[in-house]
């Protein structure tokens, strides 16, 4: 009886780790993550064979140009003076919610010093509201 309490043991405890394995081993795969411009900035030269990346940070007040395939900015790794910037370039139609200020996570890879994007994520709050009804309009 003891031995088969044993092998019983030994069985959930493979089969624990299996599991374990299976939820957990795979997740780091599937996790994306992006670097900052000053990151990007500095690891240019390990991307530049083409090799696709994301980098997040925010768009740059006033940078904003549209072009006839998308747009160009500056993408800026926070708000404070003197902190690292990317020139960015976005093919194809810009996200809904963007505009100047506001967070992004661009991917695409390096064409000299500007950083081409195909994707573009925006970065949001969770506080949605109802838009403001204007002036005059019914109540």
């Amino acid at each position: 009886m003891r031995r088969y309490r044993l092998l019983l043991v030994a069985g959930f405890g493979v089969s624990a780790v299996l599991v374990g394995l299976l939820f957990f081993g795979n997740l780091n795969r599937n996790l994306v993550y992006y670097l900052t411009p000053d990151e990007a900035v500095a690891q240019r030269a390990d991307f530049d064979d083409g090799r696709r990346l994301q980098i997040g940070g925010l768009v740059e007040p006033g940078s904003v140009v549209r072009t006839p395939d998308g747009l160009r900015f500056t993408l800026a790794a926070g708000t404070e003076p003197g902190s690292a910037t990317v020139a960015a370039q976005h093919t194809g139609a810009p996200a809904q919610l963007f505009r100047s200020g506001i967070g992004v996570v661009l991917e695409g890879s390096w064409r000299g010093d500007v950083f081409i994007s195909d994707t573009m994520l925006v970065k949001h709050d969770e506080n949605y509201g109802a838009p403001d009804q204007q002036a005059g309009g019914a109540g």
